[in-house]
């Protein structure tokens, strides 16, 4: 029997894939790395940990590796963020999935304050019962370990 659902956010709740990619393009042309949005964009739902390597040398990802990522996360939030919409009728399935007594809970290689952000665009922020981030995980995608840790805060 189903007892709970555990959904990724970015690209299957919210529609945020392309800004993610603009963002990473912005901050990667800071540090003098021109990188086409074709060749970004199919990249996004990987965290800074599994991206930067698609791009970056060794030396680079040492150097300068973690700044990238981080300036990454503010060209998100004050260029983007507050253009990212939820997809048609989000609200609406997790209130069917709460209704049929089932819970509820994220899991994505977004950071956690992108996490709370996102519930709150959608309107889920009542019908959440967990939710992990990149802060929860050793790995991201495509490794499992957000998902296992949503599973283990599920029981």
């Amino acid at each position: 029997m189903i007892k709970a659902f555990i959904f990724d956010i970015d690209g299957t709740l919210i529609d945020s894939n392309d800004f993610h990619a603009e963002a990473w393009q912005k901050a990667f042309a800071k540090y003098g790395k021109k990188i086409a949005f074709e060749k970004i964009r199919p990249q996004i739902g990987k965290g800074a940990d599994t991206l930067l390597p698609e791009f970056l040398t060794d030396q680079e990802i040492e150097k300068f590796g973690d700044e990238i990522a981080d300036l990454r996360g503010k060209i998100f939030k004050r260029e983007y963020m507050s253009r990212v919409k939820p997809f048609p009728k989000v609200r609406e399935l997790f209130q069917k999935i709460k209704d049929d007594g089932k819970k509820v809970a994220l899991a994505s290689s977004s950071n956690e304050d992108e996490v709370e952000e996102y519930k709150k665009i959608a309107d889920i922020e009542d019908l959440v019962e967990k939710s992990t981030s990149a802060d929860d995980a050793e790995e991201s995608k495509p490794e499992p370990d957000i998902f296992e840790a949503a599973l283990k805060l599920l029981g």
